[in-house]
């Protein structure tokens, strides 16, 4: 037999039990937008073109305007949207640009883990290494929100053959990390569960746009298909679309202009249907808790 990870067994969309989301909604959508951080000349990085040796000014430059300039305008287009935002932060922005988090903070909206930086990645890690980085990242979100964060994105979306164990012992509720289906599942844990929220890697500006080249109109339509197609599809069970954005990549001017559109569409159609729940991961996952046991798979 293959290897395998132990942390769900296979399960059919078609063959689950239905529920419905708060407001007997259908399809749960939320926005989760990386902030980032990288370290100069040295460690991982996205990257906008081919870089040089280190330092690679280019691209820490490319990224750095996302921080800058390209939150900023994305935070006034959810302003002007009235859209809630999941911010999945890099611990070591508390200390290089506060200012952003306490804009998102007095929006109410939620802090999800997403590690101290992206210059590592926390599989490279062993286990007390894992542990500690988990630790650390949840202590500065706790000390500067007043309580700790539900959910975690690893840096790079990576994980050990621990991870899950690790988040669940460290006190959270839900991670974000699997793509492997369109409504949250339970993952086994050495210790109990886990909630997985469905996190998006298509919808997602990094894969689409940074590493596929699509143009921001495609990207764009791409957000639209997808969220038309759930829709009607959310009428025989309920689903969650997430959608992964990236400051330095669509907070560039032309591609906020397309991006303003989807967001505009989601909108509009969500309310003309009374199908479609803009809301943020931890709410999904609180929804979830409260159902019957037994019901989620």
């Amino acid at each position: 037999m293959l290897p395998t990870h132990g942390r769900y067994a296979y399960s059919a969309i078609t063959e689950r039990a239905d529920y419905s989301w708060p407001g007997e909604h259908r399809l749960a959508v939320y926005i989760g937008l990386n902030l980032e951080h990288f370290a100069f000349g040295q460690g991982l990085g996205a990257a906008l073109a081919p870089g040089g040796p280190q330092p690679d000014v280019l691209n820490y430059a490319w990224r750095d305007y996302g921080n800058r300039v390209g939150v900023w305008r994305l935070l006034t287009l959810f302003e002007s949207l009235k859209l809630p935002i999941a911010l999945l932060l890099n611990t070591e922005l508390y200390d290089y640009c506060p200012q952003v988090i306490a804009a998102f903070r007095q929006r109410g909206d939620e802090i999800v883990a997403h590690g101290r930086t992206n210059s590592e990645r926390q599989s490279d890690l062993s286990e007390a290494e894992e542990a500690a980085l988990i630790a650390e990242t949840t202590q500065t979100i706790t000390q500067n929100e007043g309580s700790p964060p539900r959910g975690w994105l690893g840096p790079w979306i990576a994980q050990s053959p621990v991870t899950p164990d690790l988040l669940q012992e460290a006190g959270y509720s839900y991670h974000l990390d699997w793509c492997c289906d369109d409504q949250p599942i339970w993952f086994k844990t050495r210790a109990g569960r886990i909630l997985s929220i469905p996190y998006a890697q298509e919808i997602n500006d990094i894969p689409a746009i940074a590493v596929r080249r699509a143009s921001a109109p495609e990207f764009a339509q791409m957000i639209i298909d997808q969220f038309d197609e759930m829709l009607a599809q959310s009428d025989r069970q309920s689903l969650v679309l997430g959608i992964a954005l990236h400051p330095y990549l669509v907070g560039q001017p032309f591609r906020l202009r397309h991006l303003r559109r989807a967001l505009t569409h989601i909108i509009e159609r969500s309310e003309q249907t009374g199908k479609g729940w803009i809301t943020k991961p931890g709410a999904i996952a609180q929804h979830i808790r409260s159902l019957p046991e037994g019901l989620i798979p």
